[in-house]
């Protein structure tokens, strides 16, 4: 069996069991205050990296309008020019913002904004189709997201998009997706050693979507690279967490955290593996419908990550051995 590619869901588009996920290759914005992005970035190193991904086989990236409002969509179009048809790009809408200032300034869940916004992230890519495109508000009410729908199968119809998905942790937002869109085809959700998200994940399997899995290395907890005394800039949504980032706090990683990666060290670290490409074989060991796209900002980084595919899943026994150290934290 090929471990090295998956299918996204029941579109049928075959994609890299590993996608590149470009959230901190959009650079520094902001909501007010708060730093969304992953501090400052180099646009060539970040060119180089996807590059690199794509000549060990990577062939699906996943980006969002709002990412560095606007910049990671660009700086993607300008590493993949010349290789549109080799790759699959999925992107996300639902965020306003303005890229003048590099401020997030809302969120509209309209069919009105859903349209504008296909057509920002076209020209931004510079393609003429996206993908997989998905909902960027993970808690919108399911009467104004069923709304959508409509809409979405309206620009499958137009060839703007070719499927469509939801980015959301909460199982009966993809539960009504899952049912009631002909053409939805993917789920993201949190999911990790760290964040498990097993309700979601059998909602993919119930409806023949993939499971796309932002956070799979816990926002870098999962490379190894973090202690107790390690420290964020405050220009990294890291150094000051927002409510929702649970893996750091006060601008450093959180302790139970640390202690649940020390326990699981070994058993991800078998094999020759490095920390990350173990944490990465047990999502691929969780489903076949599993697609990480772990964060990146350097050519290194994505090698690492990209050596995971040549180890492949963990063993079921590593898994439930994973799953019993952790229980014990």
């Amino acid at each position: 069996m090929d471990t090295t590619t998956r299918v996204l869901g029941r579109s049928g588009i075959e994609v890299s069991a590993l996608g590149l996920g470009c959230w901190a290759i959009g650079g520094p914005w902001h909501a007010g205050s708060q730093p969304l992005g992953w501090g400052e970035v180099d646009d060539e190193e970040s060119i180089r990296a996807i590059r690199r991904g794509l000549d060990l086989g990577v062939t699906f990236f996943d980006t969002a309008d709002v990412y560095g409002t606007g910049h990671s969509e660009r700086v993607l179009a300008r590493a993949l020019a010349g290789h549109r048809d080799e790759v699959v790009i999925a992107t996300k809408w639902g965020n306003t913002y303005d890229e003048a200032t590099r401020q997030m300034t809302g969120t509209d869940g309209s069919t009105g904004y859903l349209r504008r916004a296909v057509t920002a992230s076209l020209r931004r890519l510079e393609t003429d189709r996206i993908d997989l495109y998905q909902l960027h508000l993970g808690d919108l009410p399911l009467d104004r997201a069923a709304e959508l729908l409509g809409t979405l199968e309206e620009l499958v119809a137009e060839g703007h998009i070719r499927a469509y998905g939801w980015s959301t942790d909460l199982p009966d937002r993809a539960e009504a997706w899952g049912a009631g869109g002909a053409h939805c085809t993917a789920i993201q959700h949190s999911f990790s050693v760290l964040q498990d998200s097993a309700e979601v994940l059998a909602v993919c399997e119930r409806h023949d979507l993939a499971s796309i899995n932002r956070g799979p290395l816990a926002m870098g907890l999962l490379s190894g690279k973090f202690t107790e005394t390690s420290t964020l800039d405050a220009n990294d949504v890291r150094g000051i967490a927002p409510a929702w980032l649970d893996w750091f706090r006060n601008g450093r990683p959180t302790p139970e955290f640390l202690a649940r990666v020390a326990a699981v060290r070994e058993v991800l670290t078998a094999d020759g593996r490095t920390l990350a490409q173990g944490a990465l074989g047990w999502l691929w060991a969780r489903s076949g419908r599993t697609v990480p796209i772990p964060g990146f900002r350097t050519v290194a980084q994505v090698e690492e990550n990209v050596g995971a595919l040549a180890h492949g899943p963990l063993r079921a026994d590593q898994v439930a051995e994973v799953h019993r150290l952790l229980a014990s934290v």
